[in-house]
């Protein structure tokens, strides 16, 4: 069998979402989670919709679970270009693991189900961040390189607020979204459960990726600031120019009228 994770959007709607899915399917509200029983022939396919944007699919091909998306598109709030997606297959077994993107369920608990796709919702959402940092280095790439080659930056005044511009709005939707990362509160109420999730958050190497984010962050903030010296220093460097051209409009004045009694 397959699991799916698609993130195609910034978030859902998930209440609204909630209400008008309860009237065709089975459907509860795991705090602010959905899940849906989808019957198929002889089995029953479990689908998870996270508030942030993502949906984890269990035991759906792949094709109906994109029909599927489509039906929830009234819902998305910011719908994302690039969707992105992550894979795995599933099986059951004696013992809970993860291996080569196969995850061994001990039993058919839609409750353990429920934990690891919060790990894989997470991760997919994750990779959002990770294609828009590196989207964001690559336009911004050749400003560190023309200051190293040049010791200047080659941009216009207004080219390089539009560029702190574009930063900034990186930074503030990245950060402002950085807390769905954490270990979801969730937990506390099924603590039992939180090994599942643990499992697979290490599988996908979330606390490392979360790490090199953060200091992807931090190289975004110091680009951030070396732009807005740059265009401190354009602005000084304008400023001696109207100071050096007044005073040698007022020498050339004053030459004028006292050397050469012209004025």
């Amino acid at each position: 069998m397959d699991c799916y994770a698609f993130c195609t959007a910034t978030s859902y709607r998930i209440k609204s979402f909630y209400e008008a899915i309860r009237s065709r399917y089975k459907a509860t509200l795991y705090r602010d989670v959905v899940h849906v029983e989808k019957p198929i022939e002889d089995y029953r396919a479990d689908i998870f919709f996270f508030p942030y944007g993502v949906t984890v699919f269990w035991g759906l091909p792949r094709n109906e679970a994109l029909l599927f998306l489509e039906e929830i598109k009234g819902f998305e709030s910011a719908p994302l270009d690039d969707i992105e997606t992550d894979e795995f297959s599933y099986v059951y077994g004696e013992t809970s693991k993860v291996a080569e993107d196969i995850i061994t369920l001990p039993d058919h608990n839609v409750l353990i189900r429920f934990a690891i796709s919060h790990g894989i919702a997470q991760s997919v959402k994750l990779g959002t961040f990770e294609s828009a940092i590196q989207k964001t280095f690559n336009s911004m790439k050749s400003i560190p390189e023309d200051l190293a080659k040049q010791g200047k930056i080659r941009l216009s005044r207004k080219e390089i607020r539009t560029r702190m511009g574009a930063l900034f709005i990186e930074r503030t939707t990245i950060n402002l979204h950085l807390d769905i990362l954490d270990t979801p509160e969730v937990f506390w109420e099924y603590p039992e459960l939180e090994s599942y999730y643990k499992m697979i958050s290490n599988y996908l190497d979330l606390q490392t990726r979360v790490e090199v984010l953060n200091q992807r962050l931090s190289i975004m903030h110091e680009l951030f600031e070396m732009l807005g010296n740059e265009l401190n220093h354009q602005h000084s460097n304008r400023l001696e120019m109207i100071i050096i051209i007044l005073i040698v409009c007022e020498v050339m004045l004053t030459l004028l009228h006292d050397i050469f009694n012209i004025l």
